[in-house]
């Protein structure tokens, strides 16, 4: 059986590099070694060095001139309204991008977000280009530097559309890699989730192989790796997460430490997926939903007045504009938290309104969603045409939530 896992890996390894081409290849190593002597898309991961390659390159742009704003979407909080600016970021997100869909975390939170949009606004089309990318794929995860959190994300993906049609090939080489997972020992001087990004990337898909196997140790395990975690990066004062423990000692200009918006982000949505599949009566669940008041709370203390929020959430008057991609996420857990009656509507609702509101702002006429920040690990500046696959799962994965509250009848 090993050497057949082994022997297909080498093949959707060569296969995906013949769809590329030699030239591509090389052109990823280029664009990898410009990336890490300028140190602007690069960041500090695992053994090395996450670098932007041909794939990653894919994951978007900021085009000088991306064309006029659309004027058309309308911010009311009606299921028909929010479906339509769904549609539109999805159906130029699914145009601009199929083609370059791979297996990087990039792409990941972008086939949440397509699911999502699909089961929100009845129109298969969104969930069917992840379907096809999966096929092609062979339904199999990267697996070159395990136990790493980044290659395992593409596994939500996989498992919802397996728990629409459980056929096997859907979920095997998932459950092999978690299985590989749940049995490894602890590094004491290392924590396996040792960024919080990868809160969003692997207890995900270890809460669906539990919702989908009945076998608690898929969720023990990740709530033992969580609370580590959470105990090195969650900062109890301000009620946000480090990106990582590198970012400790290090300040913004005004003082106040760094908290990065997408980071927080993720670790909201990865709230979310925890609520979602954990039992109500898990030992520890009051404490995630302990955890997701504060950080709700938080978040929408230091919203800004535009709706949105900046990259480093407690000096925003250094960022000139909103991030969208950790406003996304935001919008997505706490309309989630409202939807669910862990949040007071009353309180939180405006908050999402506004965050909502103030996304639309930054749809393109052709369907680009702009404001998104570039791969990074801490915040930054970009242009304002800036569009990122990621950015865009979040702010589908919102709209879902939004529709949800829309049609509620509270």
């Amino acid at each position: 059986m090993m050497a057949l896992s082994t022997m297909r890996r080498n093949w959707v390894l060569h296969r995906a590099l013949s769809a590329n081409g030699l030239a591509s290849f090389f052109l990823g190593l280029a664009l990898g070694a410009a990336a890490v002597s300028s140190s602007v898309s690069v960041f500090a991961q695992s053994a090395g060095l996450r670098v932007v390659s041909a794939e990653g390159d894919a994951v978007g742009d900021a085009p000088d001139n991306p064309g006029p704003l659309a004027t058309e979407l309308s911010s009311e909080l009606k299921p028909k309204a929010i479906d339509a600016a769904m549609k539109k970021v999805a159906d130029w997100q699914v145009a601009y991008a199929e083609t370059h869909f791979n297996q990087q975390w990039t792409f990941a939170a972008l086939y949440d977000g397509l699911i999502a949009a699909s089961k929100t606004t009845g129109d298969a089309k969104y969930r069917d280009a992840v379907q096809r990318f999966a096929v092609r794929s062979d339904w199999m995860l990267l697996d070159a530097r395990f136990p790493h959190a980044d290659d395992q994300a593409l596994g939500q993906a996989y498992l919802d559309l397996y728990r629409e049609d459980p056929k096997p090939v859907r979920m095997a080489d998932t459950k092999a890699v978690m299985d590989r997972l749940i049995v490894r020992e602890d590094d004491p001087n290392k924590l396996l989730w040792w960024w919080c990004d990868a809160l969003f990337m692997s207890p995900p898909v270890l809460l669906r192989m539990y919702a989908i196997t009945n076998d608690r140790k898929y969720l023990d395990y990740m709530d033992h790796e969580w609370w580590l975690t959470s105990g090195r990066l969650y900062n109890q004062q301000e009620h946000l997460y480090f990106r990582d423990s590198r970012y400790f000692p290090q300040k913004q200009a005004n003082g106040k430490p760094i908290f990065w918006s997408r980071g927080n982000g993720w670790v909201m949505g990865a709230l979310v997926n925890v609520l979602r599949i954990m039992p109500s009566d898990y030992p520890s669940r009051p404490k995630y939903v302990a955890q997701f008041r504060e950080m709700a709370e938080k978040v929408a203390a230091i919203q800004s007045a535009d709706g949105l929020w900046r990259s480093g959430l407690l000096d925003p008057a250094v960022y000139d504009l909103p991030e969208v991609s950790g406003s996304a996420f935001f919008t997505f857990a706490i309309a989630y938290g409202i939807n669910e009656k862990i949040l007071d509507r009353k309180t939180y609702l405006p908050v999402v309104q506004r965050s909502w509101k103030g996304m639309l702002g930054h749809v393109y006429a052709d369907g680009r969603l702009g404001s998104i920040q570039p791969i990074d690990g801490q915040p930054g500046k970009f242009k304002p045409s800036a569009s990122y696959v990621y950015g865009v799962g979040g702010f589908l994965m919102a709209g879902s939530e939004m529709h949800r509250l829309a049609a509620s009848k509270h």
